[in-house]
């Protein structure tokens, strides 16, 4: 008995102290450099990487000279702040109104298509982010013109995007929407997806099934004014899920900004509350990490755990609105005027 109990207190301790590789270090290289707001990226490899940005502009890093494209709507430039992939197209969602979702022909090297796949106007339009399930079927979503959010699904890979009716999905509280800061609002494992709000109330909105049925739960991140709430959502895998974000308007408060789940959304346990870094738009789980490794980027720099959150090193002061991982150390962050590509170093 002794001996078992003895084995117990072992097990225990070890699962406690469960650590990821320790980065120590951060090299930030430039790869695109542009007067331009890049809120979201898609990267391809190590040496390719998409991005969607205001003033029209999508575009394709691949070498030294970049493939830009100006998007129109009528008369209009839109702002992209979010994009997705599939294995033969792009797809790029512009915020505020109208709402334009295009879809890019993609043979591995050059666009071939552009087209609309999708338009919508109204005064409280506002669209934040995109992702995929699979090649056929993904989704956008975006603030609440009725009582709930805007969701849009495509199952035909992107041809056709479909609105979901409020009597499909939670109702929202007044005030309530999300923040198109990073394109991360929506995290995705297998068949299950995650949505975050902000203002009024911080929210996880969830789908088991690929959005044909939803879920809400609270969570303790700081909420009730405009520019406060969830900023950044991403998942592990089916439990084990961080959410980031705070209070734009008081960056450095770094209380009741930060939480994990370890039951798929359902509670929420802050983490180094009032520790680490304050407000960030986008979070990441470091890839071979096992969920232990994250990283945390935003307008005051670039944070580091791997302790799911439980201590953070502040490995750049250097501020990114986006972060997208391509290997275990190497990603591509995108920022006001600029992508760059980051090595993590031991």
């Amino acid at each position: 008995m002794r001996f078992f109990s003895l084995l117990a207190l072992i097990l225990l301790f070890t699962s406690c102290t469960k650590r990821a590789v320790e980065f120590t270090e951060v090299t930030i290289s430039p790869v695109f450099i542009d007067s331009l707001s890049i809120r979201a990226i898609a990267p391809l490899d190590d040496q390719r990487v998409w991005f969607a940005a205001n003033n029209g502009k999508v575009g394709l890093i691949d070498g030294e000279t970049p493939k830009l494209a100006t998007i129109k709507y009528e008369d209009s430039l839109l702002h992209f702040r979010a994009l997705a992939m599939t294995k033969d197209a792009v797809f790029a969602l512009s915020i505020a109104n109208p709402a334009v979702l295009y879809k890019i022909g993609f043979n591995g090297k050059e666009a071939t298509t552009i087209e609309e796949v999708y338009v919508e106007s109204g005064e409280k339009v506002f669209y934040d982010a995109i992702n995929f399930w699979n090649d056929n079927e993904g989704i956008a979503m975006g603030d609440p013109t009725d009582e709930c959010l805007s969701i849009l699904i495509t199952r035909n890979g992107g041809a056709t995007w479909k609105k979901l009716s409020c009597d499909m999905l939670p109702p929202v509280v007044p005030a309530e929407a999300a923040f198109a800061a990073s394109n991360s609002n929506i995290a995705i494992y297998k068949d299950h997806t995650w949505i975050a709000t902000g203002g009024k109330r911080a929210r996880v909105f969830y789908s088991s099934d690929k959005g044909a049925t939803w879920d809400v739960y609270n969570t303790p991140i700081i909420q009730g004014e405009a520019m406060t709430g969830i900023y950044s959502i991403a998942f592990f895998d089916a439990n084990t899920g961080v959410i980031f974000g705070g209070n734009w308007d008081k960056k450095d408060v770094n209380e009741g900004n930060k939480a994990i789940t370890r039951d798929g959304g359902k509670t929420w346990n802050l983490i180094s509350n009032g520790s680490g870094p304050g407000y960030r738009s986008s979070v990441k789980f470091v890839p071979g990490s096992e969920g232990y490794g994250i990283v945390a980027v935003g307008s005051p720099g670039i944070s580091y755990s791997n302790d799911q959150g439980d201590s953070w090193l502040e490995l750049s002061k250097e501020g990114f609105y986006a972060i997208e991982f391509v290997n275990d150390s190497v990603a591509f962050a995108s920022g006001q005027n600029k992508i760059s590509k980051l090595l993590f170093k031991k």
